[in-house]
């Protein structure tokens, strides 16, 4: 039987390390991998940027 997942379009970067170490290959990665995300500095101070002690409103 063939494999279902060698029809797939897409496929993921190559990883290096193992276990709770493994990530992507950053010197495999391109822009066609959609590794740019230039406003996350922004984001991570607009949520950082909470008093303490305020939390999520529950939904």
């Amino acid at each position: 039987m063939t494999d279902p997942l060698d029809k797939a379009t897409a496929k993921a970067p190559p990883t290096v390390g193992e276990g709770c170490l493994s990530r992507y290959d950053p010197d495999a990665l391109s822009p066609e991998d959609g590794t740019e995300f230039p406003d996350a500095a922004k984001l991570w101070d607009e949520l950082n940027d909470k008093p303490q002690g305020e939390s999520e409103p529950n939904q």
